[in-house]
């Protein structure tokens, strides 16, 4: 999606939980339990803007109980029951896939929309497959990505594979790895999450960040998916819970507002091999940037969904991109990786660092999905 600047949605707020470990703090909040505090933070942060009303409500979610979590998030938070709510699924991307629709609809017609994402690994039902004649059910972790006769691996067994393909030493995942968790300890140390957190069920930090991760102890970790592989437990994420959602809204609302925001100049959605989903995010970020007319140099903060080191370093060699540029205050592999929500993730650190405490003009958030698909977009500060 490309056009006008002039008719070009903005985000003019940005919030998140904190992201816990499944079966930690957060864990007896199911999906819409997650994200309505956050539905209701936006909301009253409209309010206070002079936005008296949502027009809508659209959450990412790959693995709650099914039914529209969006509308009973929404319902949950207080608002009205004419504000409806919509749950979209591109896996890994979704959170980032709502905020991309949340843009499309704006561009069309006036409003306001809470777009965003959120997972509940810790409340997620169990699922099982119909039994055979005679048979028991059987139960399945995650749904098909992709027809298992074209190859459906597991993101964790593909990056490991996407790894060796362009040789990603182990030295550099967990180097990367440790930089990731050193960058999220220092700014969670200096406060610098605390605008964009909304405390739930009294916790207010993230639970992942390990300031003392060092090379030699990651080091020690055996390989997860291969005897002779690289990815490990702490060169990958975890498994969290955490919802995050930004408020969008037209641009001629926007005028009359004259708050501060994120302009979103273009955004991509690019399909892959998905026996290598972890490239996805390669295509998306080109085409998103050639459709808002820059290149990589011109953007001043860029996030990627850091599912697993390997395969972010993977992105950047293809990019051509420097990999220090990535997450400059970490990523999901320090913070972790809440699936539905990563994506929604990604533009509420584009908010804190480009809106909060001005660090630049442009930024590019962008995320690689199951089943081989990527998802991208490109924006820019306005006042």
């Amino acid at each position: 999606m490309s056009g006008s600047t002039e008719a070009a949605p903005v985000l003019v707020a940005a919030r998140r939980t904190p992201i816990g470990t499944a079966g930690r703090s957060l864990a007896a909040l199911t999906a819409a339990g997650l994200a309505a505090p956050v539905v209701a933070a936006l909301a009253g942060e409209l309010r206070q803007q002079g936005v008296p009303d949502v027009t809508e409500v659209v959450l990412g979610n790959c693995t709650g109980p099914g039914g529209d979590v969006a509308r009973v998030a929404a319902l949950q938070a207080g608002l009205p029951v004419t504000v409806p709510g919509l749950t979209v699924d591109r896996q890994c991307g979704s959170g980032l896939a709502a905020v991309v629709l949340a843009v499309s609809v704006l561009r069309g017609e006036p409003g306001a929309v809470l777009a965003g994402g959120v997972e509940s690994a810790s409340t997620a039902p169990w699922r099982f497959w119909p039994p055979a004649p005679g048979g028991e059910p059987a139960r399945y972790e995650r749904a098909p990505f992709a027809p298992a006769a074209l190859g459906d691996p597991d993101m964790g067994p593909a990056a490991d594979l996407l790894a060796a393909d362009l040789g990603i030493t182990r030295e550099d995942q967990d180097a990367y790895a440790a930089r990731s968790h050193a960058r999220a300890a220092a700014n969670q140390a200096a406060g610098g999450f605390d605008a964009e957190v909304v405390p739930v069920a009294g916790v207010t930090r993230d639970e992942r960040p390990r300031p003392g991760l060092t090379t030699q102890r990651l080091a020690r970790l055996r390989p997860a998916f291969r005897p002779d592989g690289t990815v490990t437990a702490g060169n990958a994420c975890g498994v969290n819970d955490g919802a995050a959602l930004v408020a969008v809204v037209d641009a001629a609302t926007h005028r009359r507002l004259g708050v501060p925001g994120l302009r979103v100049l273009a955004t991509a959605t690019a399909g892959v091999d998905p026996n290598r989903p972890g490239l996805g995010i390669v295509p998306a970020t080109r085409l998103a940037l050639d459709r808002a007319g820059l290149t990589l140099d011109d953007v001043d903060v860029v996030e990627f969904t850091e599912a697993f080191a390997g395969q972010v370093l993977a992105c950047c060699r293809e990019l051509g991109l420097d990999p220090a540029r990535v997450c400059p205050e970490g990523g999901a592999l320090a913070l972790g990786h809440p699936w539905g929500a990563s994506g929604a993730v990604l533009a509420v650190r584009l908010f804190a660092q480009l809106v909060h405490r001005p660090g630049g003009r442009y930024g590019l958030a962008a995320v690689a999905v199951g089943g081989g698909q990527g998802v991208a977009v490109v924006v820019e500060v306005c006042p």
